[in-house]
């Protein structure tokens, strides 16, 4: 279990240093005639301090890490990001903490909430994180 002062660090964190996209647009396939509406749902933080960005990953247990290309003479950067329905778990955490990416959160937990979850196939994060460890 995350416990309510890590949850409450990372949504601080999402809320300074992190993205959140919710948006939806027409994306046209290989071998497809015509485009069809798509949801890109995304959270990340990127940072310079690649320790955090792995305590990040380790705590919520979700996620990927990777670095980012910066130009030369920067500082080497680090991000941390999920989509979907590993987005959707991360909201449903840090959402009583947020405070400046609040209205994206939402929009995300109502997503899928209304739209995708109504056939009462919800699972708990512990049960989710458990599953997907076991396709590993």
């Amino acid at each position: 279990m995350i416990s309510e002062t890590d949850r409450s660090y990372i949504a601080g964190l999402f809320d300074c240093k992190g993205n959140i996209f919710y948006k939806q647009y027409m994306r046209k396939r290989k071998r497809q005639e015509k485009a069809y509406p798509t949801w890109q749902i995304r959270l990340e933080i990127a940072m310079t301090d690649q320790s955090l960005i792995r305590w990040i990953n380790e705590i919520l247990g979700v996620g990927t890490i990777g670095p980012i290309k910066v130009r030369p003479g920067r500082k080497k950067q680090w991000r941390w990001r999920c989509f979907h329905r590993d987005a959707y778990h991360v909201c449903l955490l840090i959402w009583p903490w947020s405070h400046t990416k609040l209205p994206k959160i939402q929009q995300i937990i109502e997503h899928y909430t209304e739209k995708k979850l109504k056939e009462n196939n919800v699972v708990d994060f512990k049960q989710y994180k458990m599953l997907k460890n076991e396709k590993r």
